[in-house]
């Protein structure tokens, strides 16, 4: 396939060139960067032209929307717009529709991995629109990650992904309240993720990704809690699924409650540009006060 990739930092270069690897013919656009290895056009829409699919990722719906009011008349009629960003269900949907009404399918698909997912080709796919458009992106998904899952209607990836990534959220920040109790109670690290890994407890938060350095399974902690998984990403996601959950009248206590957690960790402490796991050193400063 001719292929057009927009938005080419630290997870759309690594899935591009997995593409240029698996031999489809691509062309790139960023703002900001120009990642070795991939050939770039000069706008968005020049890289557009042409292609049997262009790929977006990027930061937000407004940039979303306005990329694709760009690239959708460049676009042969037929081809594909899959869009791997995380954004407003909204701007999914809306994206999807203009595409349909310029003649394009659409595939809304955010992704679960972080950056070393991509790198790995080990992403997992949360996929809105329709069947044929699914099938079409498949071939895709197949390169760039393990997994792509069809949630349904334009708009419907996103859902998944801010409703997953609440959990996620949530799940964290329980993660490292219990390890700071942990300690607080001269429980052995060890022992506490013993336990909860193979108790009631077990989380992909404590299974996988646990926020104590030394326990368990490598993870960004054992790193200085150099992301994995920003907390300013985890904050933007939070923020979405409160976003939608007004927008649909849903009652998410918790889910406020991480997006107030998270927010006061990257805007008014030292989390910015940390891994959203370093809320665990964030509990071992604080008090009960």
């Amino acid at each position: 396939m001719k292929i057009s990739f927009i938005g080419l930092g630290n997870m759309g270069a690594p899935m591009a060139r997995k593409l240029i690897a698996a031999s489809h013919e691509l062309v790139g656009f960023d703002t900001a960067t120009t990642p070795d290895g991939i050939a770039m056009a000069g706008s968005a829409a020049e890289a557009a032209t042409g292609a049997d699919a262009v790929i977006t990722m990027l930061p937000n719906g407004a940039i979303l929307q306005a990329v694709a009011a760009e690239i959708h008349p460049a676009m042969k009629a037929g081809a594909l717009h899959l869009d791997c960003s995380t954004v407003d269900v909204d701007s999914a949907r809306i994206v999807g529709e203009a595409a349909e009404n310029a003649g394009l399918s659409a595939v809304d698909a955010p992704v679960s991995g972080g950056i070393g997912g991509a790198e790995a080709g080990t992403l997992t796919f949360m996929a809105g629109g329709s069947e044929e458009a699914f099938a079409t992106a498949q071939p895709l998904f197949e390169i760039m990650g393990q997994k792509a899952v069809h949630c349904g209607a334009a708009g419907n990836g996103q859902a998944a992904k801010i409703c997953n990534n609440m959990i996620l959220g949530i799940t964290m920040i329980g993660t490292c309240e219990a390890f700071n109790l942990a300690d607080k109670l001269g429980l052995d690290r060890q022992a506490m993720f013993d336990v909860v890994s193979t108790s009631s407890g077990y989380s992909w938060s404590m299974n996988a990704y646990c926020p104590a350095p030394g326990v368990g399974p490598q993870s960004p902690a054992d790193n200085g809690y150099t992301p994995g998984f920003a907390a300013e990403l985890m904050l933007k996601d939070l923020r979405l699924s409160q976003m939608a959950a007004e927008a649909t009248d849903a009652d998410t206590p918790m889910g406020q409650a991480a997006t107030a957690l998270y927010q006061s960790f990257v805007e008014d402490e030292d989390g910015l540009g940390k891994d959203f796991s370093a809320m665990l050193p964030r509990f071992e400063k604080r008090g009960r006060g």
